[in-house]
């Protein structure tokens, strides 16, 4: 129930402040960047604070750090499943590095142990900047990417007295199914997670990122079938970098002695989220195009880590095995594989651009 009311808020928060941004002039692209991007990272942002401030401080992070390796593999791979997706070229030279960097840079803050009131205003001053930029490079973007944000979020129409009243009630409406969802989702959790001997930063992991992360599920997955590539692709990366600059910055910051960042997190899942980060960059470079095969590679990734994450949970006999499978023959073909991709289409466009 926590997690249907958080969804339902999620939904009337994003159609309510949408429609107000875009009755008083500002762009549809510029509502999609930023007022979008923030109404589908605020159910990550209502549990990780309400986490944070209740000390369950490795469901808020773990919560971050799912939801970020959910939307690559999963909502990527099943994007791109239904149909290939065309990547921007700002997307491979701007947003996937400085999702790359903002990764690495959390492993850096939380490397003593904590991420402190000071890392998470350092995080947070970081998203300020990022919007700005994002706000004056929507000026410049083509006429087919602005037209395809202004059919997904609609265009400047006179606002009536009873349509502010209606985006109005959907906003406090939503705030208010936020908080109310949160506190259940989060209870609930962490019962269910002692009740089954599960540690809080597994269930963080998995069934929280996994649900706070559905409003991005049916975003990308909607734009995909209508065709819109910018949409489809650039919620899931915008998406991961509000999650660490907004909603593992401000949890930073609410928390009353910080975050606290396990050994567990450190040595493993922001590794992992840095090398699903990473792993973007041949894809996208291999011809500006996500391919059904890159799609099932993701997907197929993503269930593996599922199946890891239940291996530790359980401590099964067929923990040791798998993760020398994994380590020394999975993971070694995949990156092999992706290099000579990213190899093969270099060499392509110097010969297009050599002829």
């Amino acid at each position: 129930m926590g997690l249907a009311v958080l969804i339902a808020g999620a939904e009337a928060l994003v159609r309510g402040a949408s429609r107000l941004a875009v009755s008083i002039g500002i762009s549809p692209l510029v509502v999609g960047l930023t007022v979008v991007a923030f109404g589908t990272s605020a159910p990550e942002l209502a549990i990780s604070i309400k986490s944070s401030l209740s000390g369950h401080t490795d469901i808020a992070v773990g919560n971050v750090i799912g939801s970020n390796i959910f939307n690559v593999l999963f909502i990527l791979g099943l994007s791109a499943l239904i149909v290939p997706l065309s990547v921007s070229q700002q997307l491979v030279r701007l947003d996937v590095p400085l999702m790359i960097t903002i990764s690495v840079f959390v492993l850096l803050l939380g490397y003593d142990g904590t991420l402190s009131r000071i890392d998470g205003c350092l995080l947070f001053s970081g998203l300020i900047a990022y919007l700005v930029f994002l706000i004056f490079q929507s000026r410049k973007e083509e006429k087919q990417v602005q037209d395809e944000y202004a059919q997904e979020y609609g265009v400047s129409s006179g606002m009536t007295v009873r349509r502010l009243l209606v985006n109005l009630v959907l906003v406090l409406g939503g705030f208010g199914l936020l908080i109310l969802g949160s506190r259940w989702l989060v209870d609930s959790a962490t019962t269910i997670a002692q009740y089954f001997g599960i540690s809080e930063l597994i269930i963080g992991l998995t069934i929280i990122a996994a649900g706070t992360s559905l409003p991005e599920v049916v975003t990308s997955v909607v734009a995909s079938i209508k065709g819109e590539r910018d949409i489809a692709v650039g919620n899931v990366i915008g998406s991961n970098i509000f999650n660490i600059l907004s909603v593992l910055g401000l949890s930073a910051i609410t928390a009353p002695d910080g975050l606290g960042v396990s050994q567990a997190v450190l040595q493993l899942e922001i590794p992992i989220m840095i090398a699903v980060a990473f792993a973007c960059m041949p894809i996208f470079f291999s011809g500006y195009v996500i391919a059904r095969w890159e799609g099932a590679l993701f997907l197929g990734y993503y269930l593996v880590y599922m199946l890891y994450l239940i291996l530790i949970a359980t401590q099964h006999a067929f923990l040791t095995f798998f993760s020398t499978i994994m380590l020394y023959f999975v993971i070694p073909v995949t990156v092999i594989t992706l290099l000579i991709v990213t190899v093969r289409t270099i060499q392509k466009r110097k010969d297009v651009k050599s002829l």
